[in-house]
């Protein structure tokens, strides 16, 4: 990967809709460039994914919760069925598999408290692993970005 690879991924990962002539425009390289390099860091894996990101509120989120899990054994099979179940639930949107007090972080959206605490009833009560949850209700979002400081 190259300053222009790097050039190429800041752009569009501030705007994936970019058209392929602003980005060889911006960039200053040929549209056959942009298209063949694209075409490169898609098949190698570096762009993963390419989404549309969602304002919550007017989806009726209204909840961020932090979350940090401490689970009761450190068997690796058990390890892996949390993960397994946190990349399966929808409202989890991120988990972290962390070093430190917790054994996991993770970031979980609800329409209301309400619906936040059937969540924690049936992703952490419910299973018997979870030693103990300590939750940090998001009061205010300063800053979230999926932009990486390339």
């Amino acid at each position: 990967m190259d300053a222009t690879d790097r050039k190429l991924l800041d752009q569009v990962q501030r705007n994936s809709k970019i058209s392929i002539q602003s980005l060889a425009d911006t960039i200053g390289v040929s549209t056959a460039s942009v298209q063949r390099r694209m075409r490169s860091l898609r098949e190698a894996g570096v762009i993963q994914r390419e989404v549309a990101i969602l304002d919550p509120k007017p989806l009726g989120l209204g909840i961020t919760a932090i979350v940090a899990i401490e689970l009761e054994r450190d068997r690796l099979d058990q390890i892996d069925a949390f993960k397994r179940k946190a990349r399966e639930d929808r409202q989890v949107t991120h988990c972290y598999c962390i070093a430190g007090d917790a054994d996991f972080i993770l970031v979980v959206m609800a329409a209301d408290m309400a619906d936040y605490e059937a969540f924690t009833h049936r992703f952490f009560f419910a299973d018997r692993n979870v030693r103990k949850f300590r939750t940090s209700i998001v009061v205010s979002t300063e800053k979230a970005t999926s932009e990486l400081p390339i």
